[in-house]
């Protein structure tokens, strides 16, 4: 049976679904609307079991997914969010040891799903322009202990890429077919290219470069996700859904003959 420990990253899981993600450390303490709960309490006990904070609200004590982990971390731009990033892993086959780049770095919630894929033995390479947005990216893959598996670079991609033969290339960029010649030469023969853009006119420009650049095994999709409220009697959509978040476009590319 699994027990909370010292430095593990926990869910703490209010009634009214609240979530809290905290790394424990003695003499710490998590401070919510519904009371505090010291860590020192927490530490030794099983996962799944239920705490109470001081004012006697409980909470459930739960290992936190990859899902909750992006999630929770510090958003200083639009994200990649878990609906669509878990049908690119399967996609574009991130797995344990391949070598990615993405392209646009942003917050870094899609670095952190392609860093869960590819650890404990394989990399990402991730492009981003902006300073401000690898600073925020480098303290949330620090937080998660993922940092070990993401080479970060502050620098645009017109040049290309610095790695070559690598398995996939995952873009979130405003114009991403401008970029499909580099990464053409980046990636291995018959590799995975990935894409979220959020409008049809940059769906349209991107498959006619596809084209043109011989990719096959061309796909455009977009994923809707609609939850259900949990009351067994009364079972029906809850009243707001996570609907049009972008447009993702799939590829591999032939090699020059």
């Amino acid at each position: 049976m699994p027990f909370a420990r010292e430095q593990d990253l926990v869910l703490l899981l209010g009634e009214d679904g609240k979530r809290f993600i905290v790394r424990l450390s003695p003499g710490e303490e998590l401070h919510t609307h519904r009371g505090f709960l010291k860590h020192d309490d927490i530490l030794g006990q099983p996962l799944g079991a239920q705490m109470a904070s001081h004012l006697g609200h409980p909470f459930y004590l739960l290992r936190p997914s990859v899902h909750d982990l992006i999630m929770s971390i510090r958003r200083e731009s639009q994200i990649i969010y878990p609906k669509e990033s878990g049908y690119v892993l399967l996609k574009m086959n991130i797995v344990s040891g391949s070598r990615v780049i993405e392209a646009g770095t942003g917050s870094g919630a899609m670095t952190i799903a392609l860093a869960q894929g590819v650890m404990p033995t394989g990399n990402i390479y991730s492009y981003e322009r902006r300073q401000d947005m690898i600073d925020v990216a480098t303290g949330n893959l620090s937080k998660l202990e993922l940092l070990q598996y993401v080479e970060l670079k502050c620098r645009g991609i017109a040049e290309g890429f610095d790695e070559k033969d690598v398995d996939a290339v995952f873009m979130d960029v405003r114009e991403p077919h401008f970029y499909i010649g580099q990464v053409k030469e980046a990636l291995a023969g018959g590799g995975f290219f990935g894409a979220l853009v959020p409008t049809t006119n940059q769906v349209s420009a991107l498959l006619e470069r596809l084209h043109s650049e011989r990719f096959v095994d061309l796909e455009v999709s977009e994923i809707l996700l609609r939850h259900y409220k949990t009351v067994p009697a009364r079972l029906r959509p809850e009243d707001r859904m996570v609907a049009h978040t972008g447009y993702l476009v799939f590829g591999r590319p032939l090699r020059e003959e």
